[in-house]
Order: structure tokens, then C-alpha cells, then sequence
């Protein structure tokens, strides 16, 4: 997978240490930016269909002249497809938008527990990956309680749960829960989306006793923790700085500066949230 480190997830796929997120771009721009990044190194693409981009993160991948099975393409089970039958039907046409034969990560968005339906779309994941049609399947904003629930009535772990994690909200308490259980944690908003996190002094400070950006200093902060941030971008120079971050070390004092700070969610709270 290029010059990027790699996870060996708790099924024996291999999964990029950092990837390229696609959230908000439309079908246009994702082509541009996925088609770009992969040129630039990067051979994880993160995408949903609640996106609604993935035709053109599909196109994107077709056009980056790179083979197939060196990209991991992950895409997302929107709320309104939970349910068996449903996430199998829904699985068919997100493969179809991508122009793929297989997709290599396949997560449930959100869990909606309100609705009490994501273990079905579980056990319709765990056939997809039996039939070769999906490599790996993870999850999406799951809490422990979630994650338990699924390994309890299928006996079947994800392999990956993304989750929102920046130093706003380092999710330590689940961290340890994925840790202990061998799954990867994945962080969507790596940076911090909508906050002023980029332009906090510590991280300033980090990033100057580097030589490196805000953005790169909060980056290499996840890729320490073990966790796979998927930071979005359309500009091919920020999409290769943001890849840039295997050539310095945070040490224990910068690492604890980042998150030392009062701590709170930028986007949907698990237990509620309800995205179809």
C-alpha cells in the first residue's frame, strides 16, 4: 500500500494508517480530490452514501491509473437501509455507484438505537464478508454498548469502528474498550471541523517545535494513539502535507498539551442521533 503504514485489523486485512475523507464534496469534486490523492499515496478512501458522492469517488479510483486491489475503499449503511434485506439491497447499489466488485470496508453509519434494527444490518454484513463481496466490516459511531450488543447476539466483532476523535473529544474510555477487543479506531473530523482547534496556541506550539502545520501536528497526535484519521481535502498540496507525518514524533509533553483542554463533541451524540 504505497509508502503508508499499515493496521492488521482483527480479520487479517490490512488497513492505512491515514486516509483521505470525502464528506462534503459532491460527485465532481470527490472525483478530482480521490483521483489526485491516490497519485499522491494515499490508499484509503472513505466514503458514505448519505455522501452522495459515490460515483464520483468511483470515478476517481477508475482514473488514478493505481490497480484496484491496492486501495481500500470504505463506504457507509445510511439509517434508512437498516435492516437485512435492506442493507443487502442497499450494499448492490452503493457497489453499483462505485463501479466495483467488492468493497473492502463496509461500516453501519449510525447505530440509531431508537430504531433497534442495526443488528440485522450486522448479520446481513457478516453474509456480505462470507460471500467475498466485502473484506472487512466495521461500524460507525458505535458506543461500547452498541459493539457489545453485536458481538453478544452474532459472536462477530467489527474490525473497525469510526468515530468522531480529535483532542476536543479523544475518546479514551472507548479507545481502551477497542483496544482491549482488537478493533481499530477510526477518526472522522481528525482536526476538529467547525472548531478553532487549528488555530490553538498548543497546537501552534507543537507544530512550531516540528516545523510542521497545525494540521500536521494534530495528525501524526492520531496516528500515535494507534487510531486512522481520514481528514478531507480537495487541494493536492494539503492532501500531501496532510499525508506527511511519519518523519516526527510528538513526545508525552506535546501529546498531553493537545488534549489538555476542556473536551466536547463537534457533531451527533450516538445514543440520539438520528441520520437516515
Amino acid at each position: 500500500m504505497g509508502n503508508i503504514p499499515v493496521h492488521t485489523l482483527n480479520d487479517g486485512t490490512k488497513l492505512p494508517v491515514l486516509g483521505l475523507g470525502t464528506w462534503p464534496m459532491d460527485d465532481a469534486q470527490a472525483e478530482e480530490a480521490v483521483a489526485a490523492a491516490i497519485r499522491q499515496g494515499y490508499r484509503l478512501i472513505d466514503t458514505a452514501v448519505n455522501y452522495r458522492n459515490e460515483t464520483g469517488v468511483g470515478r476517481g479510483i477508475a482514473r488514478a491509473g493505481v490497480p484496484r486491489e491496492e486501495i481500500v475503499v470504505t463506504t457507509k449503511l445510511p439509517g434508512r437501509h437498516h435492516g437485512y434485506e435492506e442493507t443487502l439491497a442497499s450494499f448492490e447499489e452503493s457497489r453499483r455507484r462505485l463501479g466495483v466488485d467488492h468493497v473492502d470496508l463496509y461500516l453501519i453509519h449510525w447505530p440509531l438505537p431508537r430504531q433497534g434494527r442495526y443488528v440485522d444490518s450486522w448479520r446481513a454484513m457478516i453474509k456480505l464478508r462470507e460471500e467475498g463481496l466485502v473484506r472487512s466490516i466495521g461500524v460507525s459511531n458505535f458506543t461500547a454498548a452498541h459493539i457489545e450488543r453485536l458481538e453478544k447476539e452474532t459472536g462477530v466483532l467489527p474490525s473497525v469502528n469510526q468515530i468522531e476523535l480529535h483532542p476536543l473529544l479523544p475518546q479514551d474510555e472507548l479507545r481502551a474498550v477497542h483496544e482491549a477487543k482488537g478493533i481499530v479506531t477510526e477518526s472522522w473530523s481528525p482536526l476538529g471541523r467547525g472548531s478553532d482547534l487549528l488555530a490553538d496556541p498548543a497546537v501552534a506550539a507543537v507544530a512550531e517545535a516540528h516545523g510542521v502545520t497545525p494540521a500536521q501536528a494534530l495528525l501524526r497526535w492520531h496516528v500515535q494513539l494507534g487510531a486512522v484519521p481520514i481528514p478531507k481535502s480537495s487541494d493536492p498540496g494539503r492532501q500531501g502535507a496532510n499525508l506527511d507525518v511519519f518523519g516526527f514524533e510528538l513526545d508525552a509533553a506535546q501529546t498531553a498539551a493537545l488534549t489538555d483542554r476542556a473536551h466536547r463533541r463537534l457533531g451527533g451524540d450516538p445514543e440520539t442521533h438520528e441520520e437516515f
